[in-house]
């Protein structure tokens, strides 16, 4: 496959908000919150303690996933994407276990995500990590009928 997972950089900044823009157009999700994460990814997620990671493939982005701290202890899996053209290829996967694997190395106590229903394969991607639904509350998407969490 030879994709390799790597930290954020600004340099990616277009690629990352190109991809995600388009998956969230393509099933008519995209929210004023994903354009304020995407437009300025330093102040939303990296300042304020978070991490993004990126899937490469000889320099193009073509996965990405993100933590956001969303309270003490606590991240939010975000911007979880993957290239149509890369779908299927464990890209995904090797993207949520770096988030995984930071957060236990930063002793967070829990990973939580929100998504939408007809999102089946993401869904299933989580159900077998060990993410367990819970009731929808705080979303800061109006369409989130889905969200799950992993205790650490």
């Amino acid at each position: 496959m030879n994709v390799e997972i790597i930290e954020y950089h600004n340099k990616y900044r277009r690629q990352f908000k190109e991809m995600n823009l388009e998956w969230l157009d393509r099933y008519d999700l995209t929210e004023s919150h994903d354009v304020e994460v995407l437009n300025d990814p330093q102040k939303t997620v990296l300042d304020p303690g978070g991490f993004i990671f990126l899937a490469i493939r000889n320099g193009d982005v073509v996965g990405s996933a993100a933590l956001i701290p969303t309270r003490e202890g606590e991240f939010e899996l975000a911007k979880m994407c993957v290239r149509p053209e890369w779908q299927g290829r464990g890209v995904s996967h090797l993207l949520l276990n770096k988030c995984i694997d930071q957060a236990i190395k930063i002793k967070a106590r829990k990973i939580i995500l929100f998504s939408i229903s007809k999102l089946q394969r993401a869904i299933g991607l989580y159900e077998r990590s060990g993410f367990k639904h819970i009731p929808v509350t705080d979303a800061p998407f109006t369409n989130a009928d889905v969200k799950m969490v992993m205790e650490l």
